[in-house]
Order: C-alpha cells, then sequence, then structure tokens
C-alpha cells in the first residue's frame, strides 16, 4: 500500500513529518491491518513498525464514536506508554479520536473515571489493564483493535498469561502484535487468539 492510499489527514501528518514512501515493512503491514485479518508484524528497530500500527488504527477508527475504546494498545511499562503517545499524537491532531493512558503509577479510581467518560484508544501496561478489567473499569465489548507494540517483553515472567486472558471476553476483534523477533512463546499465541494471523517478517 502506497501513502496515497490513505485517509487525507493522515497523508497531511506524513507530508509534515517528511515521509516521502512507505517502508517495506509498511507498504505489506498497513493493507494487512486494513483488511482487518489478524496480524504479526516482525521487523527490526527503525522499519516503521510503530507508524504502521498508528496508521492502522486511525485509518480503522476514522473518527469518535461513543464511549467504549475500540481499540487497545499493550505496552511493557509507562515509558513505552509516554512514548507510544508522543508518536501518535501528531496523527491524532487533525482528528477527534481520544487517546487515554493507563498505566500502574495513576490511581485506579481516577482511570476508571476517566476511561467510562469516553475514550477510543487506551494505552495500557499489563498489570493495569488487568485491575481494570478484573474491577469492571474498561469496557473490551466494543474493541475493534487488541494491539501488543514491542511485543519481547510478554517472553519475559507472567505478562503473557495476563494479555492471553482478555480476548476470552471480547466477542470479535483484530489481534495485531509487532516485535523484532519472532520468539516461539509468540507464536504459540496462534493456537488462542491470534489464531490464523498473517505474517510480516522483515530482515
Amino acid at each position: 500500500m502506497s501513502f496515497k492510499k490513505l485517509e487525507p489527514s493522515i497523508k497531511q501528518v506524513l507530508t509534515e513529518k517528511e515521509f516521502i514512501a512507505p517502508t517495506k515493512f509498511q507498504k505489506q503491514a498497513i493493507s494487512k491491518i486494513k483488511s482487518g485479518v489478524n496480524l504479526f508484524g516482525i521487523g527490526p528497530e527503525g522499519c516503521g513498525k510503530t507508524t504502521a500500527l498508528i496508521i492502522g488504527v486511525i485509518q480503522k477508527l476514522k473518527s469518535a464514536f461513543e464511549d467504549a475504546p475500540r481499540a487497545l494498545i499493550i505496552v511493557e511499562n509507562k515509558e513505552k506508554a509516554l512514548e507510544l503517545e508522543s508518536q501518535f499524537l501528531p496523527f491524532l491532531k487533525p482528528t477527534d479520536l481520544r487517546l487515554y493512558l493507563a498505566y500502574d503509577e495513576q490511581r485506579f479510581d481516577h482511570q476508571k473515571d476517566e476511561i467510562y467518560d469516553g475514550v477510543d484508544i487506551v494505552i495500557a501496561t499489563p498489570k493495569r489493564l488487568t485491575e481494570l478489567f478484573q474491577r469492571t473499569g474498561i469496557n473490551v465489548t466494543q474493541l475493534q483493535m487488541y494491539i501488543i507494540d514491542d511485543a519481547e517483553f510478554l517472553t519475559r515472567g507472567t505478562q503473557l498469561s495476563l494479555v492471553n486472558r482478555i480476548p476470552e471476553s471480547i466477542p470479535k476483534c483484530q489481534y495485531i502484535m509487532s516485535s523484532t523477533l519472532f520468539h516461539d512463546k509468540l507464536e504459540r499465541l496462534q493456537d488462542s487468539f491470534m489464531f490464523g494471523a498473517h505474517l510480516v517478517n522483515v530482515k
């Protein structure tokens, strides 16, 4: 997919950032995200994985709608959440899409109230997302996209079991995972919520 086929607001931001043409990864991944398939996106740092995810989310959601989140993006920690937010913001500026960050250091009740007030995209750490989910602090029934960015962290500790539990309560959703390497633990997710996932693997 070329940048010419994207939403005008996205093309505007790409032009401002002086992105002339999609990377090899983006050419393959953006069209697959748009088609709605589950996707493993594998590639080295700098190949454009995160930008492809951002473009894919905005292309799909387009504008604010009702109150329940429609895209959930899981990241390793607060630092990753803030970094991803900074990459999202220029692309969100021409839209009315609402982005919210949920990480462990924030007050739980405050987060729950703000999510309840209405958001379109939630970026969350695994531990805080699990707390929100278990204490009815986030409605996942309207999710269209369940994304794990830089998923290498899932291969360590108990993180994998935390993010593997939530899809059991999502009626229908597109699942996307990005990583620098295709670890065997990530590959095993094809037996659960990543069933039938397409693979984009750029060296």
